[in-house]
């Protein structure tokens, strides 16, 4: 969709000499903006349509992670969540059409200060009463955690809360309830939202602590088909994972903004560094882009966002096209960390723990990962033979996976397989789509980066031909620099002023200038002195 949001002018402004305050202001105006201009549907939500799609990988999502933050719990978990629901309640339809709208903004509190990624085992509650619920923060390590909940920036904010439903007694498992938040200008009654420190390095957002204090929620508030239905499911934990269905595609969806980002770095490394010069022999200006510490970098990272780019679209269309939810799952961590940026290293499940459930899965045989062919690539071999090395010694070691020894010896590898498995499959993917033979090689130098040992046990590489075979790499990339900057085709999206002259200039004027006409006493001098 060639939308050209860059154009905009809340998308110009230089947020960064703005307060924070100012900046979450234009993160909420800038999502609304993008949500006016797809205008998907619950059905697109719901189903993950091309046009859904097309949002979550719009570049101009990287410029803004706060906004993307926003955007993300508030289509992918609250919208998504309550969509496959509306066909049997109508009467929600109102709520998930203003927050299509984006009048309102929907909030998905599940995690617990407490619990962190454990939320199978949430505190917070909503006990039946003759008319609806009360739902209750029993104690400080049950507050949620993290979600923007205050009512700082004029927006009204609903959320799907899970909570333990407590019905005489009897605690029947998680589900989730609709909770109003807030108004334009300030909380509900019985909700409380306490606004975090601005964390350092990131676009701010006033990510929350919320609490409940015996809030009455009508019957309907229950997220469900039938709200009729509050037995005790048969496997509760089963059960937890259909109420929080969103999060795999969370999983999927989160990365998007990383490849634009990655390709982004490039570009602005890659013109910055062949602009910078410093002093070489005779005084001759000497671009730094000819070092070749400078030039790795460069093409590492431009390597990997055309390899990323190539991969992300075709593997999220296999992992959807995928009838069985666990292989579905499955690729929705390959892909996030494999594309793993360290701003989203926690954002629908944290990366590790993710790795570790899912390589036990594939140790005890649940299910496989439809891997490339071992002879296809020296990425291929390795993914193939690290997953090989840890069944064989899985199956030697003679325990079970929640065993010591499994624990010690083989989840320490988890994260590193589901990489590599990542790794050869992009890499697959980009050589089926003829990407540049230099793109390739670098982008392979790179992964053998990652496990040297490996290619040189088992991969018939010392140390000596794995450097030359990078060096080669990088010398073939460095022909075609300014062409694959190009190719990386995010210019527009680039509001970097480093990137030349003119832009540098440029941004210098439009900064807060300090002058005067003091003139410092003799004394005073003399005592600095």
């Amino acid at each position: 969709m060639n939308n050209q949001l860059y154009l905009h002018p809340l998308f110009t402004v230089r947020s960064e000499l703005l307060s924070p305050d100012e900046q979450v202001s234009l993160s909420y105006q800038r999502a609304k903006l993008v949500m006016q201009t797809y205008r998907l549907t619950a059905q697109d939500i719901q189903f993950c349509t091309p046009r859904f799609w097309a949002l979550i990988c719009d570049p101009i999502l990287s410029l803004d992670i706060a906004m993307f933050t926003i955007l993300a719990a508030h289509i992918g978990l609250a919208i998504g969540t309550l969509s496959c629901h509306l066909k049997a309640r109508p009467d929600l339809r109102p709520l998930v059409q203003r927050l299509l709208r984006f009048e309102t903004v929907g909030l998905y509190l599940l995690t617990e200060r407490g619990h962190g990624l454990d939320s199978f085992n949430i505190e917070t509650t909503a006990t039946k009463t003759p008319d609806g619920y009360i739902l209750h923060t029993p104690r400080e390590e049950a507050a949620k955690f993290m979600p923007a909940s205050t009512p700082k920036f004029n927006i009204p904010k609903v959320a799907l809360v899970m909570a333990r439903l407590i019905v005489e007694g009897e605690d029947r498992g998680c589900r989730f309830f609709v909770v109003p938040i807030c108004n334009e200008k300030e909380m509900f009654h019985g909700v409380q939202s306490t606004r975090l420190p601005t964390r350092s390095g990131t676009g701010p957002l006033d990510f929350s602590i919320t609490t409940f204090n015996q809030v009455h929620l009508p019957p309907t508030a229950l997220v469900a088909s039938d709200i009729s239905n509050i037995s005790k499911p048969a496997r509760p934990l089963e059960a937890w994972w259909n109420e929080i269905w969103r999060i795999q595609l969370g999983t999927m969806a989160v990365p998007a903004p990383w490849i634009t980002a990655i390709k982004s770095v490039a570009f602005i490394g890659g013109r910055y560094s062949m602009r910078r010069c410093i002093l070489g022999k005779n005084n001759d200006p000497v671009p730094i882009i000819t070092f070749r510490t400078q030039q790795w970098p460069v093409a590492h990272a431009t390597a990997v966002g055309m390899v990323m780019a190539n991969w992300f679209p075709t593997a999220v269309q296999e992992a959807m096209a995928n009838s069985d939810h666990r292989l579905r799952h499955a690729m929705s961590v390959v892909i996030k960390t494999t594309n793993d940026g360290k701003g989203v290293i926690i954002a629908e499940g944290d990366v590790l723990t993710l790795c570790i459930r899912l390589f036990s899965e594939l140790l005890q045989g649940h299910f496989e990962l439809p891997l490339p062919d071992p002879s296809e690539s020296l990425l291929a071999h390795h993914a193939a033979s690290i997953l090989q090395e840890n069944h064989d010694l899985f199956l030697s070691l003679n325990c079970e996976h929640r065993s010591d020894s499994f624990n010690f010896l083989i989840l320490p590898q988890s994260e590193k397989v589901v990489e590599a498995i990542g790794h050869a499959l992009a890499y697959s993917a980009a050589v089926k789509s003829g990407l540049p033979k230099p793109i390739l090689d670098v982008y392979e130098s790179a992964i053998i980066r990652q496990d040297p040992a490996w290619y040189s046990e088992q991969g018939s590489l010392t140390r000596m031909e794995q450097r030359v075979r990078e060096d080669a790499a990088i010398s073939s990339f460095m022909v075609h620099l300014d062409d694959f900057l190009d190719q990386l085709d995010v210019e527009n999206y680039v509001s970097a002023p480093i990137v030349s002259d003119h832009a540098w200039k440029s941004y210098l004027e439009g900064l807060t200038t300090y002058s005067g006409n003091a003139v410092p006493s003799v004394e005073r001098l003399q005592a600095v002195l």
